[in-house]
């Protein structure tokens, strides 16, 4: 963050917590990892959730406007270190630590007690090497986080694997359930961001994002696949070969098949589904004079109007 969380989400000190978390969500949305290559980008994914995991809790905001803590969320130690080196008591000189009012809030924050007791509703541990001094730390799991995931769409279909970038770096191979669908989550428990203390890091979850197929579509559980066909398989019919999910299959085309007519792969879908097949007849890439003078010939024995009637139902 360079040590100003501020900057890093490109806010105003005085920018309120939903600027706060629209600034943050404007830069997930441009420079998260699994949207862009550029290590730039990247360099400033990472300063933004350090920034935001900071600046998003109140306390910890306000501790960091007071120097209490610095940009990664530390104790300023410089008072205690200070007093250490000139031979002083830390803790004042008086009980309670009555003679330095400020650095009795400093260790207040910095052990989680005051005179006459510990805070409350804190979960601490014992905070050592302080001259026996029993202080305490406060455990708090990790913060939950949201990722967007892009997929193709076969290993959404078919399930498989999807390596991804988490925020704190690193990469993870996420196993992809069958069947995926756009905007489904996937929870991935201990994920997120690191506990404090012995706080449980929390959970990562991973919005889907399903690619486009060049071939295929979904509908709920049914694919759908637009099948060219030749001029003569359409007039003659025949067995072509058609692409399935799972694989080539052999379809036969009936005589006399048009575009638009749809045959159908029977659980040749998702989790059951099936595969509709559209027919679309594709011409040539060139007619040649012998496919033209036979269509010139068959025109005049037996020409037809396929639309007849759309001018009188209009």
């Amino acid at each position: 963050m360079a040590g100003d969380p501020y900057s890093a989400l490109g806010v105003q000190r005085s920018a309120s917590a939903e600027d706060i978390k629209k600034a943050y969500r404007r830069i997930v949305k441009t420079d998260h990892p699994d949207l862009t290559q550029d290590p730039a980008a990247t360099a400033r994914f990472k300063a933004a959730t350090a920034a935001y995991d900071l600046l998003k809790d109140p306390d910890q905001r306000r501790r960091f406007d007071a120097g209490e803590i610095d940009d990664q969320g530390q104790e300023q130690g410089t008072r205690w270190r200070q007093r250490q080196h000139a031979g002083g008591n830390p803790f004042g000189d008086a009980p309670g630590h009555g003679g330095d009012p400020d650095l009795s809030d400093v260790f207040a924050d910095l052990f989680g007690h005051r005179p006459g007791g510990r805070s409350a509703g804190a979960r601490t541990t014992g905070f050592g090497g302080f001259g026996g001094f029993g202080g305490s730390r406060t455990d708090q799991r990790g913060d939950d986080v949201r990722l967007l995931v892009e997929i193709d769409f076969l290993t959404a279909v078919r399930g498989g694997r999807s390596r991804i970038t988490l925020p704190q770096g690193g990469t993870l191979d996420v196993a992809i359930p069958k069947g995926m669908r756009d905007g489904q989550v996937i929870r991935l428990r201990g994920k997120g961001a690191p506990g404090i203390g012995r706080g449980a890091p929390g959970d990562a979850h991973l919005e889907v994002r399903v690619a486009e197929h060049p071939q295929f579509a979904r509908e709920g559980d049914d694919i759908l696949l637009v099948l060219p066909i030749s001029l003569d398989e359409a007039v003659l019919g025949g067995k072509v070969t058609a692409p399935t999910i799972d694989g080539p299959v052999n379809l036969t085309i009936p005589v006399g098949a048009t575009s638009g007519q749809r045959l159908r792969l029977r659980g040749r879908g998702v989790n059951g589904g099936d595969q509709h097949v559209e027919l679309r007849i594709a011409m040539p890439a060139q007619v040649d004079a012998e496919l033209t003078a036979f269509f010139e010939t068959w025109r005049r024995q037996n020409a037809y109007d396929p639309r007849k009637g759309m001018s009188d139902s209009a």
